[in-house]
Order: structure tokens, then C-alpha cells, then sequence
């Protein structure tokens, strides 16, 4: 017999990781057609809409003082840091600076090798000529400064697997700044060439209280940076110059922070200890370190006193139920001991990849490769649902954007106040149980 605690568990273990996701997408037998395809798929996110060009820069910080509990011989923390910004028109050397590669090459290595665990050729996405919309080291807009957002990505994803919505905030006026977790995060490049690889242990309570801890010191590091950025100092360990003003394009006064999966739990948990986030965003992440088995954390037993929202999707369970507060016992003792307004928006045709890239990018595959078949089907249900794609991407964009313009910004911000015939895809969940 199946128990609830075992369904949820696989699905912590089966959503851990976006990539994991993806490879898994080409290694059913009713892909294997596309080997002799003669190109691969290019990937680019959808374009964002605000009226701002985006840059991104990256940024390597370093906490001398902390090492990792998975890995003995790591004497120090690093971090790798993409800082995504508002971009002015043109570079003040008169060059132009060309699009950001969609992912680093030992991200791509790890998917193309599993491609290749798949029997598929390396190349069936050309990785390398991915790009996102994002101009790398571009001059920054002299609109600013700009309200900072942190972003953190699920159990074992890298920092890239959102940059759907990442561009979308800050081509309305926001710098969002999304970092990895080294040693958890399947593959992080480092400037001087080495590749910190994962040596995450399998995925139960004692590890997720390990890696939430881990992520709440991460987080206060990736602030800390930023500050030192905006009071003129360079926090970078490797020596690279960031972009002219970006400092100055930094408001520290309105800071915000979201996460998919892990991430957003994470968004909650540093919450707790870091009153310099003023508001944060669940994508779909169970709150608590083993909701199966009612291991909780501090934010199911304390809540949040600053403004929150929960955007959940899908199913879970072995009743295989609604995933929103209503049915998720994790989620309910959040909003209960919140003194702070929670909002939560739910995805009934999602899934819980849907929060991340893989909304666009499997679509993409299907229009590409036409792989059919019920197992490709099974897959892509499982992973983003049979909400529309377009939609999908619509109403996460919409409802990000919007809840840190009302709670960073001080805006209205209609969007949020209940549902929409514009966002057909989400309901608002009734705290009223």
C-alpha cells in the first residue's frame, strides 16, 4: 500500500531538479526519431514585455568562514551570482553587447550527456547557441535605482531554469539577482574554470533541513554583496568589474525575494532571520521539511510578518488532491501562523515544473521534434500539466510582477485582488477553510 508520505516524498524526489526533468524528456523510447534530426533545438525564452531592455552580469562571492556539511574538504563558501538588470541603449564604449548564453557549459555538458544516457545524439538541443534575451555586461539604465529581488532555484537546479520570469521583472524596472547552491546544484562554473558538482545525498528530512540552512546562509551572503555593490565596493572574489552604476541601480530599501520548488521555502525561511526581505513568492514549494511525515520548520510554526504569496499547481498525495492550502496541512499552518496577509493563487492544470522553464521549453521540443506517443504525453503531464503554455507563462508573469510592484513599490495592483477572464488559468484560494 502506498502512504501519503511516500507519494509526497517521490514527488520532492522526481521535482528536485528541473534538468533531471528535462533529460528525462529525451530518454523515452518514442524520441529516439530525433537523432537523425540534422539540427538541434534552439532554445530562447519567451520575450519579456515591460518597456526596459535586460542585462546580466555575473557575480562570484565568497564566505570565507563557511564551508558545506556535504563536502569535508570545502574550507570556504562560494556563490555564483547572475545579477539581471534594467540595460540602458548603448554601451558607453560604442560596443554592442551581444545576447547571454541560456545556461553555462557544465550545465549543458550534464544535459547533453544525459541525452546521450538516453540514446540520443549530444546535439539534439544545440545548448551552445542557446541564448537568453538577456545583452551579457550591458550598460546599465540610468533610470534607476530599482527595487532588488532575490531568486532561488529548486532541490539541485541552477539558477538559469527561471529566466522566463526573471526577464519579465526586470524589463519592468527590477534587479533580480539569482544564485546557485553549490555542492547541491547539479554543476556551478566557476571563473577560474574549476566545476563544483553536486554531492547532494538522497533527498529526506535530515538533508532538506541541511540544505535549507545551507540556502538562508546563502541568501544573507547574496545580500550582503549587494550592499557592499551599492556602497561602492567590489564584493567580487574573482576580480571581475561589474558593470558601470550597477550599484548605484540598486534600491536596498525594497527588497524582495521568490523561488521555485526548495527555493521557495527558502524564500519563507530567510524571511524569518532577515528582515531586509520585505516580501516574498512560494512557486509551488512545500512548506516544511518533510510535509509526509509532519517534519516542520520554523515558518509552518511562526509564519511571516511581511507580505507573502503562495503560487501552487497541481496535484499531490496519494488521494492525489488539490496542491494549495486547502489539502496541503504545510501550506494551512503557514497561513495560520501568518500575521501578514498571505495570497495564494492556484494552477489546477499545472504541475509543478510549470514554475519553471520547463513550461516553454517542452512545448518547444514538441513543436520541434514531434516526439507523440503516450509516454511523451505521461511525461509532459506529469511535469508542467495540460494547462495552456502560453497562459501558463501569461499568469505567473502577471502575478510575480505584480505583487512585488503592491509590496515593493506601493502600486496597485488590480491583478491580485481576485480572479481575471484575462488569466483564465489560476484561482484564488480562500483562506476561509
Amino acid at each position: 500500500m502506498t502512504t501519503t508520505s511516500s507519494v509526497r516524498r517521490k514527488r520532492a524526489l522526481a521535482y528536485g531538479s528541473a534538468v533531471l526533468v528535462l533529460a528525462a524528456t529525451f530518454s523515452i523510447p518514442t524520441v529516439v526519431t530525433a537523432v537523425t534530426d540534422p539540427g538541434g533545438l534552439v532554445l530562447t525564452p519567451p520575450e519579456p514585455t515591460g518597456p526596459h531592455a535586460v542585462g546580466r552580469t555575473e557575480l562570484h562571492l565568497v564566505d570565507p568562514d563557511r564551508g558545506h556539511p556535504w563536502v569535508e574538504e570545502a574550507a570556504s563558501r562560494d556563490v555564483m551570482v547572475s545579477v539581471w538588470y534594467p540595460a540602458g541603449e548603448e554601451d558607453g564604449d560604442g560596443t554592442e553587447p551581444e545576447p547571454a548564453p541560456y545556461i553555462t557549459p557544465s550545465v549543458a555538458d550534464v544535459l547533453m550527456s544525459q541525452l546521450e544516457q538516453g540514446g540520443l545524439h549530444r546535439d539534439t538541443v544545440d545548448f551552445a547557441a542557446s541564448r537568453a534575451n538577456a545583452l551579457q555586461d550591458a550598460a546599465v539604465s540610468g533610470a534607476g535605482p530599482f527595487p532588488v529581488v532575490l531568486y532561488s532555484p529548486g532541490f539541485r537546479e541552477p539558477r538559469f531554469l527561471n529566466t522566463s520570469n526573471i526577464e519579465e521583472l526586470v524589463s519592468h524596472g527590477y534587479v533580480v539577482a539569482a544564485m546557485d547552491h553549490p555542492y547541491e546544484t547539479l554543476a556551478v562554473d566557476m571563473p577560474d574554470g574549476r566545476v563544483l558538482r553536486t554531492n547532494a545525498p538522497s533527498y529526506d528530512a535530515d538533508t532538506a533541513r541541511e540544505t535549507i540552512a545551507v540556502r538562508r546562509a546563502d541568501t544573507r551572503l547574496v545580500l550582503d554583496g549587494l550592499t557592499e555593490l551599492a556602497e561602492g565596493a567590489s564584493p567580487d572574489a574573482s576580480d571581475q568589474e561589474s558593470p558601470a552604476g550597477l550599484g548605484e541601480a540598486l534600491d536596498l530599501n525594497a527588497v524582495g525575494m521568490f523561488g521555485h520548488s526548495a527555493g521557495g521555502f527558502t524564500a519563507a525561511e530567510a524571511m524569518l532571520v532577515d528582515d531586509r526581505i520585505d516580501a516574498g513568492i512560494n512557486m509551488d514549494g512545500s512548506i516544511g521539511y518533510h510535509s509526509g511525515d509532519e517534519v516542520w520548520a520554523d515558518a509552518n510554526l511562526r509564519g511571516t510578518d511581511r507580505p507573502f504569496a503562495l503560487l501552487t499547481a497541481g496535484v499531490s498525495g496519494s488521494g492525489r488532491e488539490p496542491h494549495h492550502s486547502g489539502h496541503d496541512k504545510g501550506y494551512r499552518m503557514f497561513v495560520e501562523a501568518s500575521s501578514a496577509p498571505v495570497l495564494e493563487v492556484y494552477m489546477a492544470d499545472g504541475e509543478h515544473m510549470g514554475y519553471t522553464d520547463q513550461q516553454w521549453i517542452l512545448p518547444a521540443i514538441e513543436e520541434f521534434h514531434h516526439p507523440g506517443g503516450r509516454a511523451w504525453d505521461d511525461l509532459v503531464a506529469g511535469a508542467i500539466g495540460t494547462v495552456d503554455p502560453e497562459g501558463s507563462v501569461r499568469a505567473q508573469r502577471a502575478h510575480i510582477t505584480a505583487f512585488f510592484d503592491a509590496h515593493l513599490r506601493g502600486e496597485d495592483a488590480p491583478v491580485l485582488e481576485g480572479p481575471s477572464s484575462d488569466l483564465p488559468e489560476v484561482e484564488f484560494i480562500d483562506h476561509d477553510w
